[in-house]
């Protein structure tokens, strides 16, 4: 190779790392994923969520170059060629996983709450008082071995609208068992209508087993009974 094509090429690969370089911030934004037809709706919703303060790579990007290369580079590439040359699915069949250390990295403490004070909780649930242990919880799903993690209970905090009288989203104890039934307002066996209508009575049916006793779902294994809450608050 001559030393005048040396510097040609030598000046294409700069621009490119220049590019690249000058690229990947602006594609970290939550702006340049609303560009996406497909991918402005969960924006707009996020826009609206507790984490609007969160951009989208830091849910949907595992920390370090692997995580980065796999869920940022080749997904991104995946994406692209779906929405250029395949069908995107609808904006209500999308589906994402965020992996409990991701979410872990800023809600580290909860894994030392085990009891919600009535105060804390938001109406109509502050009538009823919470026992939750979310350590139980991670370490049964991390046994069970299925993939489960918080996204499991907290899918739709970031992508799901306030439903039955919630002035925020908060993980639905029991869907069906109110007096006022819910409808999601999506196309029904859609991912966001499944996710909307799951609720911790998916493993509290009376009949899913773990460590060999079936899974209650009495509402003393969820709620403080009043005499107790009288005593305890």
């Amino acid at each position: 190779m001559s030393r005048r094509s040396a510097l040609i090429v030598a000046a294409v690969v700069g621009v490119l790392l220049a590019a690249g370089t000058a690229a990947v911030p602006l594609t970290d934004h939550p702006r340049f994923c609303a560009l996406c037809h497909t991918i402005r709706p969960s924006v707009d919703s996020w826009a609206a969520s507790s984490h609007k303060d969160v951009t989208c790579v830091d849910c949907h990007v595992r920390p370090g170059v692997a995580g980065w290369i796999e869920d940022k580079a080749l997904a991104g590439l995946v994406d692209v060629a779906i929405t250029w040359f395949g069908t995107p699915a609808a904006p209500h069949d999308l589906r994402a996983r965020v992996g409990s250390p991701v979410c872990v990295r800023c809600h580290r403490a909860i894994l030392r709450v085990s009891e919600v004070a009535v105060r804390d909780l938001p109406p109509p649930v502050n009538d009823l008082g919470l026992v939750m242990s979310h350590r139980k919880h991670m370490e049964a799903f991390d046994r069970r071995g299925r993939g489960e993690g918080c996204t499991t209970c907290h899918a739709r905090v970031v992508h799901g609208a306030p439903i039955k009288g919630y002035p925020i989203v908060i993980p639905r104890g029991h869907v069906t068992l109110d007096a006022a039934p819910h409808h999601p307002d999506y196309p029904e066996g859609s991912a966001l209508w499944q996710s909307s209508l799951a609720d911790c009575l998916r493993c509290h049916d009376n009949h899913t087993a773990f460590d060999g006793k079936a899974l209650r779902k009495d509402c003393d294994v969820c709620h403080i009974g009043a005499a107790v809450r009288e005593f305890l608050f």
